[in-house]
């Protein structure tokens, strides 16, 4: 058996083949660049396997992704694998929450690069009840935001993304355009133009290239909220006024006080009213659906908040070939009839409270002429306290003959009211209540004095009356106008600070409604003969009307006290006015215009001539007589 021996040839030999394999390790490693390269194909790998095996929709909220995030190409990568084709606005240098700022002549506005929609709205002209800027988009108080729904599953929403912002002209106006990017020539757009002198803002959302981005075979919808800020002194007051409005198919709806949502079709404008301020949403064309959803933020008894109501829109926008376009405009600005008005065919009008009915129609064609006439005159000179005070004059002036006419007719009811007693004596029991009805009528027709002639005209003066108790306190031309102690007119005038809250009445003490109180008290108490001369004598088995009337005579001016502490000081220095006003008149009429004596003998006189009835009183007889007949055939 040979021995094995050491073979110095062969350990050279295994050392080169060593040293050869360290050396083509060494010279086909790969560099840096190639590993990072490999490791970001891996992660997209990755990711895209997971995606595919899952085929789930993937939402995207504001936490996965911040401003300044793209750094690398890694962090490019994840963006993408986060936002899709939305990656490309994230990566922009707008990519910030810097904001624009344009102003016209009116207004003050921001705009938000995250969001591409107004941050801040100021109006320039206005301010709050303690002379603060007066916003109405301020500190994240509104948002506007789409969301979308990806072709590759994902769900975005435009509010937490970056728009890139330009600023361009378009003739006089200046125009903002908020572009939320794919590509350089793929983009959601927010176009914003801003006239001069107005507070109307054209708006108008739509896409470009975007029809194989964006899933829109459900509908795109956009939602826009707000929070109602405080401006005005009395809080409850302006929480009564703040309300959702609509223009629904020519009418205007509102969801009032309460809490809750609503649907409405073919709706032309949106608007969160506030007191004396409004945001509106309107389309060129009509908003086909939307949900309106109102939260309230106070109880009634609340004194102090930032917010009184959250507000929501969603309306679906206009979409065609899968891309959106939808033109609409934005009124940031006063509730002022004669502002609306001039927008003509949109009845942005109707967002003013000026009554129903015949009470809008008064207001709108008698008092806001008289109104507006007498502030561009004299609004200079004398002020606006005395411009409510000689229009009170006017008014009380216009009603005088009617006034004169419901004190004569009392007065001849008063001359005739011992005939009538003798009736009531005449026929004292219930039975024979159809009888004594029908021989006090002959007597009044045969005297020629009618009850109606003095019913008519009291209520030919309640229009005016409930006219004015809208117009007051919807007109912002009297909004921090000052007249003796009273700071605003359109708020309550308060003289003492209460250490506590009364139900209905208050924190504090207002003096104007304490003397229009006073006043009513007067008045009533002065018309208390004339109206129990009106009054049937009381017969048995009926409620005793002057009784009532004298509990009244107390009840009125307390409650009058009481609701009106919180409300304009003007409509309580107008009350005070025309009563005071009316007082004088009718001391003046029963002096110089009435001649009790004189009424005696005419109505004498009047018993001579023969009477013949009128249709009416001639078809009340008939009746009267058929159910006497009836009564007499059921004994």
């Amino acid at each position: 058996m040979e021995e094995k021996k050491f073979n110095p040839k062969q350990l050279i030999g295994y050392v080169l083949i060593m040293g050869l394999v360290t050396w083509m390790f060494y010279n086909n490693r790969p560099t840096e660049d190639e590993l990072k390269q490999a490791e970001t194909q891996k992660s997209v790998e990755v990711v895209s396997e997971v995606l595919s095996e899952k085929a789930k929709t993937k939402v995207v909220t504001e936490t996965d992704f911040s401003a300044n995030a793209v750094k690398d190409s890694v962090s490019l990568v994840q963006l993408n694998n986060k936002l899709g084709n939305f990656a490309y606005s994230a990566s922009l240098p707008s990519a910030t929450n810097a904001v624009t700022e344009i102003t016209n002549d009116v207004l003050k506005l921001k705009f938000t690069n995250k969001g591409g929609y107004l941050s801040s709205v100021e109006l320039k002209d206005f301010k709050t009840h303690d002379q603060q800027p007066l916003y109405l988009v301020k500190d994240g108080n509104s948002s506007l935001n789409i969301k979308l729904t990806t072709t590759d599953n994902r769900i975005l929403n435009t509010k937490d993304l970056y728009f890139e912002p330009t600023i361009s002209k378009n003739g006089g106006n200046q125009v903002v355009s908020m572009k939320l990017k794919v590509s350089e020539t793929q983009f959601l757009e927010y176009r914003y133009e801003i006239k001069a002198d107005d507070y109307m803002v054209d708006f108008t959302i739509k896409s470009q290239g975007l029809a194989n981005v964006i899933n829109t075979s459900n509908g795109v919808d956009l939602n826009w909220d707000l929070k109602a800020r405080v401006n005005e002194k009395s809080l409850t007051y302006e929480n009564q006024n703040t309300a959702i409005h609509f223009f629904e198919d020519g009418d205007l709806e509102c969801l009032g006080l309460t809490e809750g949502d609503d649907i409405a079709e073919n709706v032309n404008w949106v608007g969160f009213k506030q007191h004396f301020f409004s945001s509106i949403l309107l389309a060129d064309t009509t908003f086909k659906k939307i949900t309106v959803t109102q939260d309230n933020y106070i109880e009634s008894d609340t004194t102090e908040a930032d917010f009184l109501k959250g507000f929501e829109l969603q309306a679906p926008l206009n979409v065609a070939g899968g891309e959106i376009n939808q033109n609409m405009s934005w009124y940031f600005g006063p509730n002022d009839y004669q502002i609306l008005k001039s927008y003509t065919d949109l009845g942005l009008e109707k967002n003013v409270n000026l009554g129903w009915g015949i009470f809008g129609w008064i207001n709108k064609f008698l008092f806001i002429p008289i109104f507006g006439f007498l502030s561009a005159h004299l609004g200079a000179s004398l002020g606006y306290g005395l411009i409510i005070i000689l229009m009170t004059i006017v008014v009380r002036i216009f009603m005088s003959p009617l006034v004169y006419k419901s004190y004569l007719s009392s007065a001849k009811m008063k001359v005739i009211r011992p005939e009538m007693e003798k009736i009531n004596k005449k026929y004292p029991d219930k039975k024979d209540a159809m009888k004594r009805q029908q021989e006090t009528m002959k007597m009044q027709r045969e005297s020629g004095v009618s009850m109606m002639s003095g019913c008519i005209p009291a209520v030919l003066q309640m229009p005016i009356f409930f006219a004015l108790f809208r117009f007051f306190p919807s007109e912002i031309g009297l909004r921090q106008k000052n007249f003796l102690w009273a700071e605003d007119l359109a708020a309550y005038d308060e003289v003492l600070k209460l250490p506590f809250n009364l139900p209905l009445y208050g924190d504090h003490v207002s003096l104007f409604p304490i003397f229009a109180s006073v006043a009513i008290f007067f008045y009533m108490r002065m018309t208390q003969s004339q109206q129990a001369n009106m009054q049937q004598p009381v017969q048995e088995g009926m409620p005793d009307m002057q009784k009532m009337m004298k509990y009244m005579l107390y009840f009125s001016p307390l409650m009058m006290l009481v609701f009106f502490n919180n409300y304009a000081s003007g409509l309580s220095l107008y009350y005070f006015v025309s009563n005071l006003l009316t007082i004088t008149i009718m001391l003046a009429i029963k002096k110089f215009f009435i001649d009790e004596e004189k009424l005696l003998a005419q109505i004498n006189e009047n018993k001579k001539k023969p009477k013949k009835q009128n249709k009416f009183q001639k078809k009340m007889q008939e009746m009267m007589e058929e159910a006497e007949k009836q009564k007499n055939i059921k004994k």
